[in-house]
């Protein structure tokens, strides 16, 4: 009771100094640049790119290129990462985030002193904001549990080394550790299907108020606490379960599976966190509407046009030069030491003040084998109508992949490789219902099959388990782990076909 009480005059307080900062976002990240360049100018990389000298945003665009990781791995990551002091900011990382993706290796990127906190505060603000605007706060009493990484460390060359969400649980405030479920050894484990079931073991009986988690993994939880409680939904098991909080993938594809295993409707609450930083969050009463970009976080945003992306002569925008409905790609500059980072993701605005965004993809995950560039954003949004259509559908996970054809006698399309809890009662209709809304959604699509370019889409319906599996025999099984959505290539298809 305590804690809820607490928690709604933190609230306004936090909502009055983030009203501040977004009275002039333009200045506030100016601000942020400034203070950045100060902190840094005394770092091999702020000497090398003449940090001292730069009072603009225009001319650390000219003295700074946008890199990738692997573009800044060489001579600047890798001297981080072997514990060189004031390199990319002074001193060295608290510690090294380990990245999940599941199309390139293992990357690590620094967190730092002044860093770390902000993810923490990102966290805390996103549910601060939730009270704030509804007013509820009672979940702060009950349990609260988090389906993350290991919080276990390793060592780099001194330096402590997760997954960002295991990180985040060593500085998890006090205040809330009391509530927090799992355990530490149970979130230690390693294998997921053990870890799952003990994580089951110790909730089942707890009055659970909040469950954190993406999506698909909080479906595979979901679906384990029904099967020991005789098949009742979750909201029954867990009369006080008041709020949902995700973020990684999008929750419109796992929307109807999830509501209908909890069996009554929860509030939720999209976040936006990568390793790089705590971007946004959901501040408002639908995440369709964007979440709102965190702008006085020690992280200084630039936004690429998605076309011009790659092109020496492409534009850095700032926030007060991006346009609404527009794809950017999200470059980054941070008090972790990242400078002109490509983060991977595009974004669209939704609002401009306060500033909102969509995520609508990731650069390398797209489809454009034939010309189309289908974006994440599209298939999401093809698969939510395409269900709208069809209430009684339920599905898993999905991913889209071309389909090359080299015969005349058999056409080149899409195929989508879908795992359904209930398939669809006429699979013909379902994906001409997919296929009508992607080409409604995509013009290039429209006129590559108008064309007869590319035939209808192909329907693969997979077998129980086969997300699981493949994301298993690729050692990615749980925690943060997620398959991409689309490909330009047929290898993750190849492989949930191996394993279906």
């Amino acid at each position: 009771m305590l804690k809820s009480l607490l928690a709604r005059p933190l609230a306004a307080f936090v909502h009055a100094r983030r009203a501040r900062a977004l009275a002039d976002p333009a200045a506030t990240q100016r601000r942020v640049l400034a203070e950045l360049l100060r902190r840094a100018r005394d770092t091999a990389f702020g000497r090398a790119h003449g940090f001292a000298r730069i009072r603009t945003a225009r001319e650390f665009a000219q003295a700074v290129p946008v890199r990738t990781y692997e573009e800044l791995l060489p001579d600047w990551l890798a001297r981080t990462q072997r514990g060189e002091a004031d390199v990319l900011w002074p001193g060295r990382p608290a510690y090294l985030a380990q990245t999940s993706g599941t199309t390139a290796g293992t990357k690590l990127l620094p967190l730092t002193r002044e860093s770390v906190p902000h993810h923490i505060a990102g966290a805390r603000d996103a549910l601060l904001a939730y009270v704030y605007r509804t007013g509820r706060a009672r979940f702060f009493d009950g349990r609260l549990m988090f389906l993350s990484g290991s919080p276990a460390l390793e060592r780099h060359h001194g330096i402590p080394v997760g997954r960002l969400s295991g990180i985040v649980n060593h500085h998890v405030p006090a205040v809330l550790r009391a509530n927090q479920l799992p355990t530490d050894a149970t979130n230690r484990l390693d294998d997921w299907e053990t870890k799952l079931d003990r994580i089951v073991d110790e909730t089942l009986s707890q009055p659970m108020t909040l469950i954190s988690g993406i999506p698909p993994w909080a479906q595979m939880y979901f679906d384990r606490v029904r099967a020991r409680a005789g098949g009742r939904p979750v909201g029954e098991v867990f009369p006080k379960f008041q709020l949902f909080v995700y973020g990684g993938v999008s929750f419109a594809p796992y929307r109807a599976k999830l509501e209908e295993s909890i069996g009554r409707k929860v509030d939720s609450v999209e976040l936006f966190p990568a390793s790089e930083g705590f971007f946004a969050f959901q501040d408002t009463d639908s995440a369709a509407e964007g979440l709102l970009l965190l702008i006085d976080s020690g992280i200084f945003y630039e936004f690429v046009p998605a076309a011009e992306y790659g092109r020496p002569d492409a534009r850095r925008l700032t926030i007060g030069e991006v346009s609404l409905n527009e794809n950017y790609a999200l470059v980054v500059s941070t008090n972790a030491g990242l400078w002109a980072y490509s983060v991977g993701d595009t974004v669209r605005f939704t609002s401009l003040a306060p500033p909102r965004v969509i995520v609508t993809g990731r650069l390398k995950h797209f489809l454009s084998a034939f010309g189309e560039h289908v974006i994440g954003e599209e298939v999401e949004a093809a698969l939510s109508a395409a269900l709208a259509r069809h209430p009684d559908v339920r599905v898993v996970e999905f991913h889209v992949a071309p389909r090359v054809s080299a015969r005349p006698d058999e056409p080149s399309r899409h195929e989508w490789l879908i795992e359904f809890a209930t398939p669809p009662a006429d699979p013909a209709a379902f994906a001409a219902a997919l296929d009508y809304d992607l080409r409604h959604r995509n013009h290039y699509y429209d006129d590559l099959l108008s064309g007869n370019i590319l035939a209808p889409l192909l329907l693969t319906p997979l077998p129980a388990g086969a997300f699981q599996r493949y994301m298993a025999s690729i050692g990615k099984l749980g925690g943060q782990n997620k398959t991409p959505r689309l490909a330009n290539d047929r290898g993750v298809a190849t492989g949930l076909l191996g394993v279906g």
